[in-house]
């Protein structure tokens, strides 16, 4: 019995946020199973994958949630939202037009959300260098304007993807108390959107990561 309480496992809800066809879906399967689609089409509704990684000897469920980003999708965000603990909000760093929607995205995450996030701004797309439309600089700017981590990413040829995802899941686990989400309390917290946090302590990070080879 002891065994078994020392092997507690986490459960994490992470939202990937965005613009449509700013390769949220993409990131995602690539994370979650190394596969790239040329064809993706939008997705329509919501979908989610579960990833599971160790963190500190502890065994950590990533369930990353993927939806739309076209308006017509809207009516299904505040269900998408409640329990997220944490975020990537994703631009085309060859479409200006999707960095720009980034604050009406973290608008609505602060409006679904009354938890606190670990939120990871994504310029993805970063293998399209030769039409870039938004700087490494642009990305840095807004994300040490907002309180973001910051990284760049191609899920086409995989640079980043995990490590985007890894950050995230770390400052949750950082964030986390030291109360345990096994799969049935977390459900419950989930009905109730009252999973508790502890307040964040790594400001100094944020807005500090960016890489992209």
């Amino acid at each position: 019995m002891a065994k078994e309480d020392d092997e507690q496992e986490y459960l994490f809800k992470i939202v990937v946020i965005g613009d449509s066809a700013v390769g949220k879906s993409n990131l995602l399967s690539r994370f979650a199973r190394d596969e790239f689609d040329l064809h993706s089409k939008a997705t329509v509704g919501v979908e989610f994958q579960t990833q599971v990684l160790e963190v500190d000897g502890k065994e950590v469920k990533a369930q990353v949630w993927d939806t739309a980003g076209q308006e017509r999708f809207r009516a299904v965000t505040s269900a998408y939202y409640r329990g997220a603990v944490g975020a990537l909000i994703v631009y085309d760093i060859s479409r200006r037009t999707t960095f720009d929607s980034v604050k009406r995205w973290l608008e609505e995450l602060d409006t679904h959300c009354d938890t606190t996030v670990a939120r990871m701004l994504v310029g993805n797309k970063c293998d399209l260098e030769n039409i870039r439309d938004v700087s490494v600089d642009d990305g840095k700017s807004l994300a040490e304007e907002e309180g973001l981590f910051f990284i760049e990413t191609s899920a086409l040829d995989s640079t980043n993807v995990n490590g985007a995802f890894e950050i995230v899941i770390r400052e949750i686990y950082n964030n986390i108390s030291r109360k345990v989400l096994n799969s049935d309390s977390y459900k419950a917290e989930l009905s109730v959107n009252r999973v508790s946090l502890v307040n964040d302590s790594s400001k100094q990070n944020k807005g500090a990561l960016s890489c992209c080879s």
